[in-house]
C-alpha cells in the first residue's frame, strides 16, 4: 500500500444541510487530514478547478452550483487514500450510491452529492496543490 494525499470538498448542498460535521467525522475517522478551510469559491476559481469538464453541458451548471454557497476543502493522507475515499464517498449519483457511502447518506441526486474526491494520485496531488501550499 502507498501513502497518498487526496483532495475532498465538502459541497455548497451538505454545508447548506449543516452536515460537514458529520461528515468531517467520518473523514477523521479514516484519515490523516492535513490542511483544512472553508471558503466561497468564486467563479474564476471554480472554472479553473472544473476546467477539465469545460467542453462537457453540465459544466455552467456545475460552475453555478459549485459558487452557490460556501464548500470545506480538505487534504485526505492515507494508505491508498485515493480508493479508500472513493469507496466512502460511493458513487456519483446519490440516489445509486451503496448504502453507508457520504452520497447515499447526505447526497441527493447527481450535482447535489455532499462531495468530491480525487480520482487518481496524480489528481489527488494536482486538486490538493490548486486550494493548499505544497
Amino acid at each position: 500500500m502507498a501513502l497518498e494525499t487526496t483532495l475532498s470538498i465538502i459541497k455548497p448542498d451538505a454545508v447548506a444541510k449543516k452536515v460537514s460535521g458529520r461528515i468531517l467525522s467520518r473523514l477523521e475517522e479514516q484519515f490523516n487530514v492535513v490542511a483544512m478551510k472553508k471558503l466561497h469559491l468564486t467563479r474564476e476559481q471554480a472554472q479553473a478547478f472544473y476546467a477539465v469538464h469545460k467542453e462537457r453541458p453540465f459544466y455552467p451548471a456545475l460552475i453555478d452550483f459549485m459558487t452557490s454557497g460556501p464548500v470545506v476543502v480538505l487534504a485526505l493522507e492515507g494508505e491508498d487514500a485515493i480508493k479508500r475515499y472513493r469507496e466512502l464517498m460511493g458513487a456519483t449519483d446519490s440516489t445509486k450510491a451503496a448504502a453507508g457511502t457520504i452520497r447515499k447518506d447526505f447526497g441527493t441526486d447527481m450535482q447535489k452529492n455532499a462531495v468530491h474526491g480525487s480520482d487518481s494520485v496524480e489528481n489527488g496531488i494536482r486538486e490538493t496543490r490548486f486550494f493548499f501550499a505544497p
